[in-house]
């Protein structure tokens, strides 16, 4: 891997792979997005470096790092929507607070407390393994009639 200056900050590009999106994307919302332009939709993304460019002795070349898109979510009810924004501003103050951005604010030191509420009520992942093997019950009790 290559080293980088504390002064190179590295372009990032997004690879074309954006296959978990769409998968994510429920139907209804595939169709909005096509029939309404403009239309927006609030997600969790995360982001995985699959290549780089790195500095060779003597080329001017800028660093350069190519991520993919690894998984999403996307928010299916304006509750959970409103609950992302929440997270996303949170964590936009707390980089405010850390300096990274100009502007000084107020805010959470933990931005994903801002998701503890909505995610409450949301199904465990134990609640989501029985419902699978509810759901593989019914299968193989309706194979067998």
């Amino acid at each position: 891997m290559p080293k980088l200056s504390p002064a190179d900050v590295p372009e990032v590009k997004l690879d074309s792979a954006a296959a978990s999106i769409e998968a994510s994307l429920p139907r209804e919302v595939r169709r909005g997005l096509f029939e309404k332009p403009g239309t927006t939709v609030v997600a969790i993304v995360e982001l995985t470096s699959k290549s780089y460019t790195g500095h060779a002795e003597g080329e001017e070349k800028d660093p350069q790092v190519k991520v993919r898109v690894t998984g999403c979510e996307v928010a299916r009810s304006d509750e959970d929507a409103a609950a992302l924004l929440d997270a996303k501003r949170a964590m936009w103050r707390d980089r405010q607070i850390e300096g990274t951005l100009d502007e000084i604010g107020q805010g959470p030191r933990r931005p994903d407390a801002a998701l503890l509420d909505i995610t409450a009520t949301k199904p465990t992942e134990d609640q989501l393994k029985e419902h699978r093997r509810q759901i593989e019950d019914q299968r193989r009790a309706e194979y067998v009639r």
